[in-house]
């Protein structure tokens, strides 16, 4: 049997929220796109304040993409992760990946951010699978819609055994690992073993906080 390590990425390998990263890479990049900051943000108020769900505001947030063609998009999330993704991990973190790793475990990432730049991530070569929210692309272009569901709570178990099942792997999740800074990821780490939370204010009784740098 396997055993895995996952890993969320936001605040848990990152410092810093992606989304934000990758909106604030492209407006160096497009100056243009600062036209759609009020729509961004406002998502990001209206979710804050229970007026929208998370998903409906990852969308709208997102709408800077949907004039920007697939082809030119991978080249400019390639360069998004050299400048500034790549920058932002906490050192702890990728430590923690290569011990593993040299331990037989597998190296899943699993988050709610978006997979078109999370799958960036396999430039670390510990990475087994990325495992994030799905954008539809229509014609070359994004559409504004999340494929399935928001990648956050029970959806990561159901998208983490539906990738299992894909690739006829059996996991030993007493012995497997999870690490998050959110307890908004329970059903994650309630399955494994060895559960911790990520420079968490929020505790719980059952799992131990660890804090990165």
């Amino acid at each position: 049997m396997e055993k895995l390590a996952i890993f969320d990425v936001d605040y848990t390998i990152t410092k810093r929220e992606t989304l934000f990263e990758f909106f604030m890479f492209m407006i160096s990049k497009k100056p243009k796109l600062i036209i759609y900051m009020p729509k961004s943000f406002g998502a990001s108020l209206l979710y804050a304040t229970k007026f929208i769900s998370a998903a409906r505001a990852k969308e709208y947030f997102l709408s800077f993409v949907t004039k920007i063609h697939e082809d030119e998009l991978k080249e400019v999330v390639k360069e998004f992760y050299e400048k500034r993704f790549s920058k932002i991990f906490y050192t702890d973190a990728i430590d923690t990946m290569k011990k593993l790793k040299k331990q037989g475990y597998k190296i899943y990432l699993i988050s709610a951010s978006a997979e078109f730049y999370l799958n960036e991530l396999y430039n670390i070569k510990e990475v087994d699978k990325v495992i994030g929210t799905r954008f539809e692309f229509v014609d070359g272009y994004y559409n504004g819609k999340i494929v399935g569901e928001n990648n956050k709570g029970e959806e990561k178990v159901k998208r983490l055994f539906q990738v299992l099942k894909e690739e006829n792997l059996d996991v030993d999740f007493k012995n497997s690992y999870m690490y998050s800074d959110s307890l908004s990821d329970l059903p994650l780490l309630k399955l494994v073993g060895h559960p911790y939370l990520i420079n968490s204010r929020k505790k719980n009784n059952n799992i131990e906080i660890l804090n990165w740098k």
